[in-house]
């Protein structure tokens, strides 16, 4: 059967937002409502690869073979061991494609050409993004049918989403007129401060309907979750991070039934 394909970017010019921890989650939790998902590391970290269980280091084969030397996409993609989940994976061989990259002609299309022959065969097709504005995270807001765009809830919340903003709007005009904003997603909530609640309100005052209902949480159960290369639902089920990701996932697909 032939799926209608939806390509969601997890991007922050920012670091330490909780974009690989949505990336991985928010994958997994798609993938437990039975939708075929594919989470795409394009992260020269590798972090998202390794936190479905993929040990990033004795790779032979990962998204670096596709984007610089054309190699089949559908020979890279991986099993993640989880029901309804695979991987295209990372390491660090990625940490040099920026620079070779900028040498080829359709250098901003690399991964939206790679990820055509993928399409209809996933549901939901998730980008985990560098925290930085590089060619890499260029192609995965080409390729990309939407952002979502993580945001921790402290002081400078604001500044970092403005960036972000900008280079959607950038890569709208120039590169891929038909790119959304999913969604602005507040992580590292702490509801026993007033800081978080602030900066959440100012946040949807400034974005209205952009914002998620749904809320990630400060959780210690989400932060262990990656080290036993586990999403959190199947890490810890009953945990706090667990129930906002699985949220999360609901959102977004009651939103496409909505405007569907």
């Amino acid at each position: 059967m032939i799926l209608q394909t939806k390509i969601i970017c997890i991007a922050n010019q920012k670091g330490g937002v909780g974009k690989t921890t949505t990336a991985v989650n928010l994958a997994a939790s798609l993938a437990a409502t039975e939708r075929p998902t594919l989470l795409v590391d394009i992260d020269p970290q590798g972090n998202a690869t390794s936190g479905v269980g993929v040990d990033k280091a004795s790779l032979r084969h990962t998204i670096y073979d596709g984007l610089i030397n054309d190699a089949d996409s559908r020979g890279l993609v991986l099993d993640s061991g989880q029901p309804f989940l695979h991987i295209l994976p990372a390491n660090a061989d990625l940490a040099g494609a920026d620079l070779e990259l900028a040498t080829l002609t359709g250098r901003e299309q690399k991964l939206k050409y790679m990820l055509a022959s993928l399409s209809g065969q996933y549901r939901y097709i998730v980008i985990d993004c560098p925290p930085s504005l590089n060619l890499l995270t260029v192609n995965a807001l080409t390729a990309a049918d939407s952002v979502l765009i993580p945001l921790q809830c402290e002081f400078y919340a604001m500044e970092g989403l403005s960036q972000i903003m900008q280079t959607i709007r950038l890569i709208q005009k120039n590169l891929n007129p038909l790119l959304t904003v999913e969604g602005i997603l507040l992580t590292m909530f702490d509801a026993r401060g007033n800081l978080g609640k602030e900066v959440a309100a100012e946040i949807r005052t400034h974005f209205p309907g952009q914002v998620f209902e749904s809320v990630i949480p400060r959780n210690v159960r989400l932060a262990e979750a990656p080290s036993h290369g586990k999403p959190i639902i199947y890490y810890d089920i009953t945990s706090r991070g667990a129930a906002s990701y699985l949220q999360l996932a609901r959102e977004i697909i009651q939103r496409e039934k909505n405007n569907g």
